[in-house]
């Protein structure tokens, strides 16, 4: 089996999905299993919302091969929008996709309830990084006695990525008792809180190792790269009880539903962080490299399961392929001249 992953990948300090895609291309080199051409691959990988245009034309272009989804989201509850453009990432979906990988519960239960149809082959497969970059080797030991070292990073600075949150932070936390430092773009300016600009992966890893807790705030984050991360590098979590947080944190920090309980949570963590840390067990790369492609291979192996639509039915679906684009260029010109 041959894997192609049809994404454009950036170097640098990226987004998350950027740099988790980057890491399963490696793992796949690693393996001997990817190729850069779809015309040399069995499997071809593709990611949420990304080239889909493309991937109906390849799908039509090469019917044996077999097409796997890295599904996100649901986009619409990430960016507070209309849910149009899940709609029409599910059409493409069920149109196209011989398998579907989602990262998270959450994000699989919320794109049910979107109207995702469960006609093909799932597997939910957490995130992981490039664990020779974020791992705790190179850690010092905690010490209760100094300052707590909080730490959040976000290459977004859309405000639901928990600015409003580190902004309370920012005007109530006893910085005499904490230190706070967030690397990445903000679309705020903070009086107390050290910002850093976005830092590539092995600065990146650096920094978390010198912190102790890493704090996120997202809203409907699907599977939060930045706080797996964080996790690896040795960090206790402090995530809000959103998304796909609860899940990954497991029981390596604490969770919270409003700003008001962040002090005392943070001094319970400081009481107890080495307890916390102790229950780290999030699996590597190799571990979640090896889900994928046991899941693709599977799929793989019954791709003839399923065929490319009939004549009538290609119709179909460009009919609703079209309809989707129009509603989602009338809401956006309608958003645009604030009707």
């Amino acid at each position: 089996m041959k894997v192609c992953i049809l994404f454009e990948m950036v170097e640098g300090p990226w987004g998350g999905g950027n740099q988790f895609i980057k890491a399963l291309r490696n793992y796949l080199i690693e393996n001997s299993l990817y190729v850069d051409r779809v015309s040399d691959a069995d499997v071809i990988l593709f990611n949420s919302h990304h080239s889909l245009e493309r991937i109906f034309e390849l799908r039509e272009k090469y019917p044996e091969k077999c097409f796997i989804h890295r599904l996100d989201g649901p986009v619409s509850l990430i960016r507070n929008s209309s849910p149009i453009i899940d709609k029409y990432i599910f059409t493409t979906n069920d149109i196209v996709a011989d398998g579907t990988i989602f990262q998270s519960n959450w994000s699989y239960q919320q794109s049910l309830l979107l109207g995702y149809q469960n006609n093909t082959p799932y597997s939910i497969i957490v995130n992981a990084p490039n664990t020779e970059l974020f791992n705790n080797r190179r850690r010092s030991a905690f010490n209760p006695n100094e300052k707590l070292k909080i730490i959040a990073t976000s290459w977004s600075d859309n405000m639901r990525k928990g600015f409003d949150v580190y902004r309370w932070m920012d005007d109530h936390l006893d910085f005499n008792r904490f230190s706070f430092t967030f690397i990445g773009n903000s679309p705020i300016e903070f009086k107390n809180i050290e910002s850093l600009a976005p830092l590539a992966s092995d600065e990146l890893s650096m920094m978390l190792q010198k912190s102790d807790v890493f704090i996120t705030a997202s809203k409907s984050d699907t599977c939060s790269n930045s706080l797996i991360e964080a996790l690896h590098c040795g960090n206790v979590a402090l995530v809000y009880n959103d998304g796909g947080h609860p899940e990954i944190l497991d029981s390596t920090g604490e969770k919270f539903d409003n700003v008001e309980e962040i002090p005392r949570l943070l001094e319970a963590i400081q009481k107890n962080w080495q307890d916390y840390a102790d229950t780290f067990q999030l699996p590597n790369f190799n571990d979640v490299g090896r889900l994928y492609c046991e899941f693709m291979e599977s799929v793989y192996k019954d791709r003839h399961r399923k065929t490319f639509p009939s004549s009538f039915q290609k119709v179909d679906w460009k009919f609703k392929k079209f309809s989707l684009q129009l509603s989602a260029y009338l809401l956006a010109i309608k958003n645009k001249l604030n009707f």
